[in-house]
Order: C-alpha cells, then structure tokens, then sequence
C-alpha cells in the first residue's frame, strides 16, 4: 500500500462540509463545537462564526486548533493555527467558502459574523474500514 500524498489528503477533505473543532477555554478545558468548513488548495480550512460565540474567544485568545472531519469507520483528524481573517486574505478566502457554502453570502448581514482560516500543521487519516487498519500521519511546514 501506497503511503498518502498531500493531494490525498487533500480530497479527502474536500469531501467533507462539516467538521468538529477543538479549542481551549481560559480555564484550560477543552470545548467542542461543528462547524462548516471549506478547504482550500494549501490545505487550509476556513469557517464562519460570530464573534460572540466560545469558539471566538478561545481562538483569539489561543490560536491552536483541531478538528476532526469524516464519518463512520474513516476521519481525517488536522492541527493547526487559526487565525480570524481580514481585508485580502479574507477576501481571497470568501470565494472558496461560499463555493462550499452557497447560503455564506447570506450570514454576511448577520450582526457580529467572522471568518477563520486554519492553516495545517499535522494532518491523521484513520480507517478502521480494512484490514488490516489504515493510519497515515503528515506533518507540514508551518507557514
């Protein structure tokens, strides 16, 4: 069996919308919450929220993220750095949201919305679906 490429891991996750993100409360406890992602072609995943919600704070405050994307016996665990996106990097990144999430332009009037873009540092995909089961781990260069 071949080992996984980037552009491997990269179409996995390009076939997922929804994701689960993990990040850190001021107290230290971890928080969860789903969020929609997109990816872009650098590995990057990119979401909305309002700046009201945890996940807001906690990430503006420690930048560290992780998520797990997939279903079933397959998922694709990443880590990364978030950062909130602004002026042309945001603007460059919108398209490729909205092209995941055609309702984006919508949220765009909502009171308080936020854009992130994670970029990847260590990328796992797990499949517990073969025999035997297959587990592939990258580590990118951080950016």
């Amino acid at each position: 069996m071949m080992a996984m490429t980037r552009d491997d891991f990269l179409a996995y996750a390009k076939q997922h919308r929804l994701a689960v993100l993990a990040s850190t409360a001021a107290d230290g406890s971890p928080q969860a919450a789903v969020v929609g992602v997109a990816v872009t072609g650098d590995l990057e995943l990119i979401f909305d929220t309002l700046n009201t919600s945890r996940k807001y704070a906690n990430l503006k405050r420690d930048p560290r993220a992780a998520f797990v994307l997939g279903e079933g016996a397959q998922t694709l665990q990443v880590q990364g750095i978030a950062e909130e996106l602004t002026g042309e990097a945001l603007a460059r990144c919108k398209p490729v949201y909205f092209a995941v999430w055609p309702d984006g332009p919508a949220r765009e009037n909502w009171r308080g919305i936020t854009y992130f873009r994670v970029r990847l540092t260590w990328l796992r995909i797990s499949d517990y679906g073969v025999e035997p089961p297959r587990i592939e781990e990258m580590t990118l260069a951080a950016t």
